[in-house]
């Protein structure tokens, strides 16, 4: 697959599907094979263009999951989406790269990796040698302790610089540079107001020349400015979020609400191109 053709009519939707029991939106609602292969096939009905396939919570303090739990999380409804659906875009969401691989041989063909390929070591070498799309995301910390406190001098400087080194890495290892996909890692050691500088300055972290990814779907920085709200009610922020994402040139939204997205991003470009 090649990310210049997935790409090609962007932004690009990736809907979320987590086979975990503890994922801060939709853990435990698609353990079983089944079910995941029902809301995947509604995923790509609705407009997905990729599915991110996670079996590891990454959400703040979420407990460590070995890649052997994780394995046997994600392959089964890896291998039964792609017998149902052969033409499915499948992202494996790991930092491990023993679940990279398993992922990949199962069918998956893209990597999404919150450490940006720092948590294990073999895995620079396994997206080497797979040759598949890569994203890579900043993250503070850990997800045990991303959220205690994050401070920045300058979040957007400091996610810049850590892009840079992060991809000069990537390509010093033979990763091909059309494969790197980057992500801020909106809610991932930061506060309610990195978020939102973030998503402010995409433009800066688009001029870097790689594909962006947002992913700022039901994030709790939503509730924070918007009354505590519940996860089940930030639907409005989540697509407020996209809108501006999409016009400040993300290329992919990680996203829950798939179908309400995809009619936001139609509307929204009817409304642009109405006078063409």
């Amino acid at each position: 697959m090649r990310l210049k053709d997935l790409l090609q009519n962007k932004p690009v939707i990736m809907g979320i599907l987590n086979i975990t029991p503890d994922s801060f939106s939709d853990g435990g609602h698609h353990n079983s094979v089944e079910k995941a292969v029902e809301r995947a096939g509604g995923f790509l009905s609705q407009g997905a263009t990729i599915l991110d396939i996670g079996g590891e919570s990454t959400r703040p303090y979420a407990d460590v999951v070995t890649p052997e739990d994780e394995i046997s999380r994600v392959v089964p409804v890896i291998t039964a989406i792609i017998k149902k659906f052969p033409e499915a875009v499948i992202s494996i969401d790991t930092r491990n790269s023993a679940t990279m691989r398993a992922a990949l041989d199962a069918g998956a063909s893209m990597i999404n990796d919150v450490s940006a390929l720092q948590h294990d070591p073999e895995s620079i070498k396994l997206a080497t040698e797979a040759d598949v799309p890569v994203c890579l995301m900043h993250m503070k910390g850990t997800p045990e302790d991303m959220q205690d406190k994050p401070v920045y001098e300058d979040v957007i400087q400091e996610i810049t610089n850590f892009f840079k080194e992060r991809v000069e890495f990537c390509i010093s290892h033979d990763v091909k540079k059309e494969n790197i996909i980057l992500d801020p890692g909106i809610g991932f050691g930061k506060t309610v107001h990195h978020n939102l500088l973030i998503l402010k300055h995409i433009d800066q972290f688009k001029s870097l020349g790689y594909p962006l990814l947002i992913g700022a779907s039901r994030k709790s920085f939503i509730a924070k400015i918007s009354e505590n709200a519940p996860v089940d009610k930030r639907l409005g922020g989540s697509i407020a979020s996209a809108l501006y994402a999409s016009e400040k040139g993300a290329d992919i939204l990680r996203v829950h609400d798939v179908e309400e997205t995809a009619q936001a991003l139609r509307i929204y470009s009817s409304i642009q191109s109405s006078d063409e």
